[in-house]
């Protein structure tokens, strides 16, 4: 393909917007709902695998550059591996992982928008305020994506300010001479700090993931010479806010009481003893929630479009409304299937699927950067030295390494509805013919 194939999507995202896109995925619900549980595994030292994940997340992140740069269309993942392995079912069913985990952190986060932090709001059953979180999600993808990054940005700033907030705060309660800043370098009694540090990694990954969602708008870009530059911009900014988050988040609170709370920004900020409202950091919580899972979502919904248009999913996913150019049976498909999801498991075992699948989608992208460098294109693209991927499949394998039993057997159910839908769609397109 090259770079200048016409495209049905609309090009309206600008660097800044690129930007603010990236961050604000990154930027989501993980660093408010994880902290307390990566206290849990590592004691004070929260900001340590914050930034051993960060690491893991950026050597996968050079391999994206590269290949968004060089291959700029809808699908991310799936259409790279297709390049690389031209092999249907490999891409497909990396795609499809790619699709799962989407719309998986979607369903997690609908059920921690419709928990505490609402019920500060409104009393209101679980299920039912997840389901109608998830439509509201699916009618905003659906009006296009100028709109939708639009209220991207706003709902970033609100979820930056939130977390700086918190670092505000623990900074003037240590200058006051409360709370201990030292437990930041402690480490959690009977446990050695490498294997702590790398299990409580594995949930931090959690927390950076949704750069990768970013190669799926790959069509919306305007320029996509600045991808690379907003891509390690955002990390960096995301991997310098959760540092501070951690050490404010230990000084304040001992590691303990921050694991035992579901909402443990929100236990720092009472701590402190300054007078902030728990209904406005819990708004601010709850915008947190919605820009992550409105992000992924119009991730889902593009990838969706993006086979489509490779030929592995049904045509129908590539319908576009005539107006507004979205990809209309894409967006209702996934939003579908994340509200079934939410029937399926807590915000922490779907976040642990989430990184599991995208493990495997990582793996296949920092190999199909390896494979790929003897395809040249007509156009100048992002290049990373060949020891880069690499670095990033044994990050991959050490995180994979991590897993719970549990987890591995729910993505491999997973994993094999997938195989049933590519032998469907394939016998689709077999029978169009």
């Amino acid at each position: 393909m090259s770079v200048n194939r016409p495209s049905k999507l609309r090009r309206a995202i600008t660097g800044p917007l690129l930007f603010f896109f990236i961050l604000g995925d990154v930027l989501g619900a993980g660093v408010y709902a994880l902290v307390g549980k990566v206290a849990g595994e590592v004691g004070g030292a929260i900001w340590l695998p914050l930034l051993v994940a960060l690491g893991f997340a950026l050597l996968t992140a050079a391999s994206y550059a590269e290949l968004v740069t060089k291959y700029p269309h809808a699908g991310g993942a799936a259409v790279f591996a297709r390049r690389a392995f031209g092999s249907p079912m490999l891409s497909f069913l990396v795609g499809f992982c790619m699709l799962a985990a989407g719309v998986t952190s979607a369903a997690g986060l609908s059920l921690a928008f419709a928990g505490d932090y609402l019920r500060s709001f409104l009393p209101v059953p679980t299920a039912w305020a997840a389901l109608a979180f998830l439509l509201a999600i699916g009618v905003l993808n659906a009006r296009g994506v100028k709109e939708s990054l639009g209220a991207n940005l706003a709902m970033t700033l609100v979820e930056v300010s939130g977390l700086l907030l918190v670092v505000v705060l623990a900074g003037l309660y240590f200058l006051s001479g409360q709370g201990d800043p030292s437990r930041a370098l402690e480490f959690k009694e009977g446990v050695t700090p490498t294997t702590a540090v790398l299990g409580a990694a594995l949930l931090a990954f959690y927390s950076f993931v949704g750069f990768e969602v970013s190669a799926n708008m790959a069509e919306e870009i305007e320029n996509l010479r600045l991808y690379p530059r907003a891509l390690f911009a955002a990390l960096g900014v995301a991997g310098a806010v959760y540092a501070l988050i951690g050490i404010a988040a230990a000084g304040v609170l001992p590691p303990a009481t921050l694991a035992d709370s579901s909402a443990p920004l929100l236990a720092v900020v009472q701590a402190t003893g300054y007078g902030v409202p728990p209904v406005f950091f819990s708004f601010v919580a709850l915008v947190a929630v919605a820009n992550g899972a409105l992000l992924t979502m119009m991730m889902a919904s593009r990838l969706a479009f993006g086979m489509a248009e490779e030929g592995l999913l049904p045509r129908a996913f590539g319908r576009v409304l005539a107006r507004r150019r979205t990809p209309w049976v894409a967006i209702i498909v996934t939003t579908c299937a994340a509200m079934l999801l939410t029937l399926t498991g807590t915000l922490q075992l779907l976040a642990e699927t989430v990184v599991l699948l995208l493990l495997f989608v990582f793996m296949s992208t920092n190999l199909a950067v390896l494979v790929l460098r003897k395809d040249r294109v007509e156009h100048q693209h992002f290049r990373v030295p060949a020891v880069i991927p690499v670095l990033g499949i044994l990050s991959c394998l050490v995180l994979l390494a991590q897993q719970e039993p549990g987890v591995w057997l729910r993505g491999a159910a997973m994993l094999a509805v997938g195989a049933l839908l590519h032998r469907w769609a394939r016998n689709g397109l077999r029978s169009d013919r």
